[in-house]
């Protein structure tokens, strides 16, 4: 029996249940051999930086340049895969991070190589990746059935982490064996598979009957529909947060590993492999704990035990011991930030999905950063082990938020499309590119009713800034007090349509529910106005009228 509010739906099947989908299984096969090239990249990068140069900070950079790209481009990257077709978008990102690979591979053959040209095509195929990444995350929803996307979305965190988990000590074997060029020539070849499984997809790609909006257009509508939308801020502010808390297990696992254990660099890979290993075995639980606890319940769970297990690693001066905490504190962070996907996933219309989960991925890698430098600041000033034990107690306290900002159990029914019937009357010559265009609708509700009619109306007002509208506002007549007006506007005509499109269920219950305080409830009026109409009238009386035949309107 699920939690309340989880939407469980007809047999939920187990972990690996979406490898019965030959897409999902063929993109996802080839995912994993793709994440053991990128480990087996780095470092290999990581070892020719040293051979080209003494300085650490350069050997540092290398991590810099493969990932800050993901965090750069992750909100454009997340906008084209929205504004085009998926598949395409992940062929573009795989294509380029391999011809970059193979060129460095030929330039490294060729004895050309040198720091800072490494760190530049570490950041052009992180580029790529980021570029992919996002059309690949907003594509699972279309490779599976829903009620298996959340272990999908788990499988996903797997296919990473399983790599993680032997990848980096594989791409150590290479080097020593053939040198940085081979590391590099196998990172080439491991994108190949996963290219070919794209370009096998028979996608089936529903063009947009509207135009796509301009890239800044595309940013900002993404951007303010997670503000405007209270369960992606929630998502976003607690994955934030727990970046921020947890991200002592990685950014001082060194430090522990020489400082604490007395260890050397086998102690570390040791560390490193051991929180793959319970990363994957969280991954694994990611659909039965939704099912059964759900969402808010297991987040809250798991940050009281990663809490738990970063303090048992700060205290700890045992390598067994050490291990076994961050096995657990791996497990319970893939498993929240596997959930947090899911959240994001379900809470938000198809046409702004790889928007929301670039700036998820962005909310979660930024609070990591950060979290990195606070927790080596603590370490710097007092030691490892108080760093640790401060990380942990602080992780162990997130579940108080939940009491605040609750997480969200949504479920794909909460946001399905809702096609409007009614077209705007167009008497003008209007372009995508008119406006601003005000919309006017007005209102007559019987004043015993104002204020539930009030609290409805901040519901609909939430629906239209997030779907594109600006500057909503809602007036009510002075001389008669049953009159109400709500007024908004979109900066082109474009923008309206595309708003229009944009309507869920779940915002026409919300619109209903405000228009059923109408009187007459099957009527309302509404005004669309162009509110700078210059070239709609002639500049001088004497000037040339053109005939108007051609509206330009291209409705839904």
């Amino acid at each position: 029996m699920g939690a309340p509010g989880v939407d469980d739906g007809p047999g939920q099947g187990g972990a690996f249940e979406p490898l019965r989908e030959p897409v999902f299984r063929r993109i996802w096969s080839a995912s994993v051999l793709s994440n053991f090239g990128q480990l087996i990249l780095g470092v290999g990068a990581a070892w020719e930086m040293m051979r080209l140069t003494p300085s650490p900070s350069m050997v540092a950079l290398v991590q810099t340049a493969l990932m800050l790209p993901l965090m750069l481009v992750a909100l454009p990257a997340g906008a084209i895969a929205d504004m085009f077709d998926r598949r395409r978008i992940a062929l573009a990102g795989l294509g380029f991070s391999m011809v970059c690979a193979a060129t460095l591979t030929a330039l490294a053959a060729w004895g050309y190589t040198s720091p800072w040209m490494l760190l530049a095509f570490c950041s052009l195929i992180g580029g790529g990746v980021a570029l992919y990444s996002p059309a690949w995350q907003a594509s699972i929803s279309e490779q599976v059935e829903p009620r298996h996307l959340p272990a999908a979305v788990a499988l996903g965190t797997i296919s990473y982490n399983v790599a993680r988990s032997f990848g980096p000590a594989l791409g150590g074997l290479i080097v020593l064996a053939a040198g940085a060029q081979a590391a590099f020539a196998i990172n080439a070849v491991c994108y190949v598979p996963l290219f070919l499984a794209f370009f096998l997809w028979k996608r089936r790609h529903v063009p947009s009957r509207l135009p796509p909006e301009q890239m800044h257009r595309a940013i900002v509508s993404g951007a303010r529909y997670a503000f405007h939308s209270g369960p992606i801020r929630t998502v976003l502010l607690r994955s934030f947060l727990f970046g921020l808390t947890g991200a002592s297990a990685t950014a001082l696992a060194p430090l522990v590993a020489k400082n604490l254990l007395g260890g050397d660099a086998s102690t570390y890979g040791l560390m490193l492999g051991a929180g793959g290993v319970g990363a994957v075995v969280g991954a694994l639980m990611v659909s039965p704990a939704r099912t059964r606890f759900g969402t808010q319940n297991t987040t809250s769970a798991m940050a009281v035990v990663g809490g738990l297990a970063l303090v048992a690693a700060g205290l700890s001066r045992s390598v067994p011991l050490t291990c076994f905490a961050l096995f657990v504190a791996g497990g319970a962070n893939i498993l929240t930030i596997a959930l947090f996907n899911v959240s994001v996933q379900l809470a938000v219309p198809r046409w702004v999905t790889a928007r929301a989960l670039s700036l998820f991925s962005s909310a979660l890698t930024g609070g990591i950063a950060l979290g990195a430098v606070l927790w080596g600041s603590v370490a710097g000033i007092w030691s490892v082990d108080v760093a640790m034990v401060v990380s942990g107690v602080a992780l162990g306290a997130m579940p108080l938020l939940g009491f605040i900002l609750p997480l969200p159990e949504a479920s794909e029914a909460d946001v399905a499309p809702f096609e409007l019937a009614n077209e705007p009357e167009v008497a003008l010559a209007l372009t995508q590119r008119s406006g601003p265009v005000v919309i006017e609708i007005d209102y007559e509700v019987d004043p015993a009713q104002a204020r539930d009619f009030y609290d409805a109306m901040l519901k609909v007002q939430r629906t239209r800034l997030r779907n594109g509208g600006f500057d909503w506002s809602l007036s009510r007549d002075i001389a008669d007090p049953a009159l109400w007006t709500e007024r908004y506007q979109c900066p082109t005509w474009g923008d309206y349509l595309h708003m229009r499109v944009r309507f869920t269920l779940a915002d026409k219950a919300v619109q209903q529910h405000a228009r059923s305080f109408n009187r007459d409830a099957s009527e309302l009026r509404v005004r669309r106005r162009l509110e700078r109409p210059f070239g709609s009238v002639r500049w001088r009386a004497d000037s040339p009228d053109p005939k108007q035949g051609s509206i330009g309107y291209m409705g839904p």
